[in-house]
């Protein structure tokens, strides 16, 4: 079994033909998927989407796209609040995107620092977003570990090895997403073979991020096997091996879901 652990199944593409979506998941082998809560005022869309099917969870968080947005309507306490459902099983997606610059960095710097207390006192993990930003992201997960202890993902793994280094110091799993099948990504391969196979998850971002051979399709949850095929192949493992490994990261980190396959 393949677990996509981060896709965005609210996002129109996927949304207006979400069963056909689903099934197909579960005929490439996608046993279970995790859509991904962006903005507090689409949430309820994000969680009736989980509630809806029994092998998709949630996640709660405002992206840092959204930072500036949503800055008066989020709170550690309301993130709190919303991961009491049984189908929020995580914090995010929060993080830093100095790429884009759709929010100040101080308010991305202090959304991502509401989110991380949150993830610390429910204990759920944190799933970070970072493009542009590795020294700031760095600094601040290892500044805010030093507080108490809390665990997460860095969620499609693009940046320099050390973000995924000083990542996995304090606990954290690397994500790798479509973008390791891409022409122009080795770098991109050459870190995902320094990475043990302890720490890896695999993801779609989907609709984004369409893995080769899917270059120029709304990507969808399906697609992930073609990520993890590629994976393997950088890891010298068998397709079946590598899918076994990643769903037990994914279950062992997301450890609020009961495991049934």
């Amino acid at each position: 079994m393949l677990v996509d652990s981060h896709c965005h199944l609210n996002f129109e593409q996927l949304s207006s033909e979400l069963d056909a979506v689903v099934a197909r998941a579960g005929e490439a082998g996608v046993g279970h998927m995790l859509t991904i809560g962006t903005k507090l005022r689409e949430f309820d869309g994000v969680r009736a989407i989980a509630e809806r099917y029994s092998n998709i969870h949630c996640s709660v968080g405002v992206h840092p796209h959204e930072a500036e947005a949503e800055a008066e309507d989020v709170t550690t306490a309301k993130l709190i609040e919303l991961t009491k459902h049984p189908k929020v099983v995580a914090i995010g997606e929060t993080g830093l995107d100095y790429f884009y610059e759709h929010a100040p960095r101080d308010l991305q710097k202090k959304s991502l620092r509401l989110h991380i207390e949150a993830a610390r006192e429910t204990g759920l993990p944190l799933i970070i977003h970072t493009r542009n930003a590795d020294a700031d992201t760095v600094n601040i997960l290892h500044e805010e570990y030093r507080k108490g202890p809390f665990t997460g993902v860095i969620h499609c793994f693009s940046s320099g090895w050390e973000v995924a280094e000083k990542s996995m110091e304090i606990g954290f799993y690397i994500s790798i997403s479509g973008i390791v099948t891409f022409k122009a990504a080795g770098d991109l391969r050459n870190h995902v073979a320094r990475i043990p196979v302890e720490r890896l998850l695999v993801e779609t971002d989907a609709p984004y991020l369409a893995p080769v051979p899917m270059r120029g399709r709304s990507n969808e949850p399906a697609y992930v096997a073609h990520t993890a095929a590629k994976v393997a192949e950088i890891k010298d493992l068998e397709p079946e091996e590598l899918a076994a490994i990643t769903t037990d990261n994914f279950f062992k980190l997301f450890n609020k879901i009961e495991r049934v396959l």
